[in-house]
């Protein structure tokens, strides 16, 4: 059994705690990322060369990296890069394609990246292989009240397996929503299992435009310069006559949005979910506290409220309206403000950075580079670099020479002089930069060599 994860989000809805280029599938509110917590479920019943992921180019180190934090190494081939994001059904397509190519007809499992299932449905999911070869598979979750915010799902006669569909319903209101969990519907949890054979039967039947896209060229930026931007539910599921729902009895969610996050986190006892934080509450309740910032967090006399507070960005909101975030990030967005897409701490494929400090002729930074990680090699046009080492020991390139930084001690780069800081040792390397310069944006940098493929 192959597995395809969709991992191309945009991070809107949980904003300011996700942006575009750290979407909420690889943010960590436990242990393990939300993307992770899938990948771990698809392992339970393949093997990682068997897993595929959708991606972009801007996020594929996040999938590498957070599969190699479980300890396995998704081959390469396995991420794949839309040129841009088209919805979801094209995505599936470059998946089934890939796999169809390689291994032949498969039955092949689709899961969104920042879902929360119970590990034990995918005994369930792996046991309805057989139905998949005459139908497409979706899974409903049986509902546990009336949800605004999810799709349902009408199952009509039992088959030996499951239910074929009946119909698909779109977001209801409070009374819709009643009046279809009375009928019997189950929430759309959008995911799959297909067989490659009937999907391709079926995609050629209903969105033939994309089937002859995939079908016309091996260059996935021509396909997708071909293809219109659809949900696999509009394009195959909702005119198909040949689908069947597999009713699941388990927990999920799709986590749109922090009201969804709080209900699935741990409470104290007035049933507040603090995260990351000193807090400090007055007959208050029901809340979702999340801050980074070293500051203590009180609250008096404040009840089911959002309160998320990054370097960079202070969200406050009663948790029913935590779903009207992404207009925010969109009104932001008109206004080309960066923090829509990167917060004061960007992830890099060789670890992060975070600015401390910033003006118009100076930039401050703290970097963490990851054990026997490198950055490229690069030269600065208009600005020059101070770098304090603060813990591990940093392996400095400056034009042809090499040496090592230790703990307290420093170096400086001038302007126009190519350099590489690496970290050969097995402890993350932290170092304090300091930038100078008439321009210390992030695109005065040209790289000459880059082991992670960047341009």
């Amino acid at each position: 059994m192959r597995f395809i994860i969709l991992a191309g989000g945009s991070g809107t809805r949980l904003w300011p705690l996700s942006r575009e280029q750290y979407p909420k599938q690889f943010l960590k509110l436990g242990e393990n990322s939300l993307f992770q917590g899938t990948v771990l479920r698809c392992l339970d019943v393949s093997d990682i060369s068997e897993i595929f992921v959708v991606t972009n180019e801007s996020q594929k180190f996040f999938v590498s990296g957070q599969i190699q934090e479980l300890g396995y190494d998704i081959p390469k081939e396995n991420v794949l890069i839309e040129p841009e994001g088209r919805n979801t059904l094209p995505a599936i397509c470059f998946g089934m394609k890939e796999i169809d190519s390689r291994f032949g007809r498969s039955t092949v499992g689709i899961f969104s990246s920042d879902h929360v299932l119970d590990k034990s449905a995918m005994k369930t999911i792996a046991d309805v292989k057989a139905l998949s070869s005459s139908h497409l598979v979706t899974f409903g979750i049986a509902p546990t009240f009336p949800h605004i915010g999810y799709g349902y799902i009408k199952p009509a006669e039992s088959l030996d397996i499951g239910h074929r569909v009946s119909e698909f319903r779109e977001k209801p209101d409070i009374e819709s929503a009643k009046k279809y969990i009375e009928e019997g519907c189950l929430w759309n949890s959008g995911m799959f299992l297909f067989d490659t054979g009937v999907f391709f039967k079926e995609l050629k039947m209903h969105s033939p435009d994309i089937f002859n896209a995939f079908e016309g060229s091996d260059e996935i930026s021509s396909i997708y310069n071909a293809v219109t931007s659809i949900s696999v539910d509009y394009g195959i599921m909702e005119k198909s006559n040949n689908v069947a729902v597999v009713k699941l009895n388990y927990n999920w969610s799709d986590l749109g949005n922090f009201s969804a996050i709080y209900d699935e986190l741990e409470k104290d006892s007035k049933g507040n979910v603090v995260y990351a934080c000193d807090h400090v509450s007055l007959n208050s309740r029901n809340n979702f506290v999340h801050s980074k910032t070293g500051k203590a967090v009180s609250l008096i006399d404040v009840n089911a409220m959002v309160v998320v507070d990054t370097p960079d960005a202070l969200l406050v909101c009663p948790k029913g309206s935590s779903q009207k975030v992404k207009d925010i990030v969109s009104e932001l967005k008109d206004k080309d403000d960066q923090r829509v897409e990167i917060g004061q701490t960007v992830y890099r494929p060789w670890g992060s950075y975070t600015v401390l400090e910033k003006s118009q002729n100076h930039v401050i930074k703290n970097i963490t580079v990851l054990p026997s990680r490198k950055l490229s090699l690069q030269m600065h046009y208009h600005r020059s670099e101070h770098w304090v080492v603060v813990k591990g020991m940093a392996s400095v390139q400056v034009k042809n020479d090499q040496f090592f930084v230790r703990p307290g001690e420093s170096t400086f780069i001038k302007a126009g002089e190519k350099h590489r800081l690496s970290n050969p040792s097995q402890i993350p390397l932290e170092i304090i930069e300091v930038q100078l310069g008439e321009h210390v944006d992030e695109d005065d940098i040209v790289r000459f060599d880059d082991v992670y493929g960047r341009k």
